[in-house]
């Protein structure tokens, strides 16, 4: 960013709850379907249908609420927000305006700035004020297809018509895309972790937006901002809040201005472009939805939602931290989803061995699922037998280089570490005796390594271990060979 000017970015997301029916009528919210058979007169905006809420649209927008530091309104009212768009068959959304689903949110997530390449620095805490999560229903969609010029057709699909949404708004609380960044994958996570959204852009199960501001340091109001809409992927998004910034300023310091208007990002050209004029939310003429009563939710039932929230994913990596030693990157890693946590637990447990089992983990086992295109809950080696095989490498039985051969046959296999072991030949010599001839061996056939090590070269040690291992056929006992050595050297 250019010297003496600053960003300022406030962050909407439109989270589909992950509910089977939609929010106001019993019809499917599955995704892939052909065009247009999910949907019935209450979807359609037939004249005559009337809505009945989704009671697990309330549910999940609870968790959803409490998972991201938000509380639960016991009273909010829906509205209808008027604007004429061909996906929207009534004419208006049901929203929410004014007394919204959950409100007052402060969350603490991890950011760091970024180098050229996109990689983190060092992590730091950031709050960020969330203003509002209201409950909304989703609009249909445009689709164009065919051939430009040629057989290229447009038509509207209204499978999308009345999924449940959860909009997340935040105060303009970001000075930076990769803020922005950080935030929506944090916004992603905890939504999955509680089970509150699928939370995948690729469905267009999760959107965001990006209203971008820039100003001279040290100036206190605001100046036009611009909406980025349509983001389907994080990445992207930061992409776009790039460029936009230096769009901006560029705009401001030649005296042409900025626009307060909605625009899109252009993937092939790498720029953003002009979508529409940004509406104010008086331009929508909200006002209450009649044929919906004010939803009202009891302590009792908030409590009760609270007592089903698992532990959250920042939570829980501070207490990997502490329990069991892990580093904050090595835990923050161990939380990215929450079934590789939960593999991790049973495997530190099992194992005894936290640290290594957060090694193998998150070096070797990751490495095999991403090859596989598998998840944790999919992976072919369970958390069990991954610890008997942390186990068997802690007790001496096999190297470290061998145990991560070992893992790879039992991922590839279904097998288990001991299997895998006697098939390969790797039972490890420690038989003290039967290292010791061994090693006699050695020094009676290497007598000038010998007098210059005793001489006082000790970096001839690790030549001894090496010609020990060889004639072992690396079967020996590397903690034994270490102390045979130095007793006999």
């Amino acid at each position: 960013m250019k010297e003496g000017w600053e960003v300022i970015i406030g962050m909407e997301i439109h989270a589909q709850l992950a509910t089977e029916t939609k929010i106001f009528c019993g019809c499917a919210t599955s995704f892939g379907h052909d065009p247009n058979t999910n949907t019935c007169p209450v979807c359609l905006g037939l004249p005559g249908a009337l809505p009945v809420l989704n009671e697990k649209v309330v549910e999940l927008g609870a968790k959803a609420a409490l998972a991201l530091g938000l509380e639960v309104q016991e009273t909010s009212i829906f509205s209808r927000k008027n604007y004429f768009y061909p996906d929207l068959p009534k004419g208006y959304q049901i929203s929410q305006y004014d007394k919204p689903f959950s409100a007052n949110g402060i969350l603490t997530i991890m950011t760091a700035e970024r180098d050229e390449h996109g990689r983190a620095k060092e992590f730091k805490p950031m709050q960020i004020r969330i203003e509002r999560m209201h409950l909304e229903e989703d609009a249909g969609k445009n689709v164009h297809e065919g051939l430009p010029d040629v057989d290229k057709f447009s038509y509207i699909d209204l499978n999308r018509a009345g999924t449940p949404l959860g909009e997340i708004v935040t105060k303009a609380d970001f000075r930076s895309s990769w803020q922005a960044y950080d935030y929506v994958n944090h916004v992603r996570r905890a939504l999955q972790w509680v089970g509150a959204s699928d939370a995948d852009m690729e469905k267009g199960n999760l959107r965001c937006e990006a209203n971008v501001s820039v100003r001279k340091i040290g100036e206190t109001g605001f100046r036009n901002k611009v909406e980025l809409k349509n983001l389907n992927s994080v990445r992207f998004m930061q992409k776009a809040i790039e460029y936009e910034i230096e769009r901006q300023i560029e705009a401001h310091e030649s005296g042409e201005g900025v626009n307060q208007e909605t625009r899109l990002w252009d993937e092939k050209n790498n720029k953003t472009r002009v979508m529409r004029s940004k509406e104010d939310a008086h331009d929508y003429r909200y006002f209450p939805e009649p044929d919906l009563q004010p939803l009202v939710v009891s302590s009792e039932f908030i409590a009760k939602i609270k007592s089903e929230m698992p532990e959250l994913p920042d939570a829980m990596r501070d207490r990997f931290m502490q329990e069991y030693g892990l580093s904050f990157a090595d835990a923050s890693q161990l939380v990215l989803e929450k079934d590789l946590a939960a593999f991790y637990e049973t495997t530190a447990k099992a194992s005894g061995n936290p640290r290594v089992s957060a090694n193998f983990i998150l070096s070797e086992l990751i490495r095999e699922l991403n090859n596989a295109g598998k998840t944790a809950t999919e992976s072919p080696l369970s958390a069990e037998n991954l610890a008997e095989l942390i186990k068997t490498l802690d007790a001496g039985k096999i190297n470290n280089n061998q145990a991560k051969e070992v893992l790879v046959e039992m991922f590839n296999s279904g097998k288990t570490a001991d299997a895998v072991i006697k098939e390969k030949g790797f039972e490890q010599i420690s038989d003290t005796s039967a290292i010791e001839k061994i090693v006699d061996e050695i020094i009676a056939n290497n007598e000038n390594q010998v007098t210059a090590y005793r001489g006082g070269n000790e970096k001839l040690f690790g030549f001894f271990v090496g010609q020990v291992m060889k004639a072992s056929q690396g079967k020996a006992n590397p903690k034994v060979v270490n102390e045979i050595l130095k007793s006999k050297l």
